[in-house]
């Protein structure tokens, strides 16, 4: 008899883009509005205060052709 378990994960990723546009980049104001937005759901989908810190991987950010994006990702297990 095999001796395993299985499950089904549904993952969403919530995202924040941000226009980058060469020459100029993206604009510091726009990266810290969607970085305090993002942080914010980051705390309400893990059900964390204001007083609490995040981990220091909880946003991630990357780099595309003309955007900033910034991103997590939750799991939900299905039953």
């Amino acid at each position: 008899m095999a001796d395993f378990t299985a499950e089904t994960v549904t993952c969403t990723i919530r995202r924040w883009i941000v226009p980058a546009a060469e020459p100029w980049g993206a604009a510091a104001a726009e990266i810290g509005k969607a970085w305090a937005v993002a942080e914010l759901a980051y705390r309400e989908a893990h059900g964390l205060t204001d007083e609490q810190p995040l981990h220091d991987d909880a946003l991630r950010f990357h780099v595309r052709d003309d955007e900033v994006v910034i991103e997590f990702q939750t799991e939900t297990p299905t039953p």
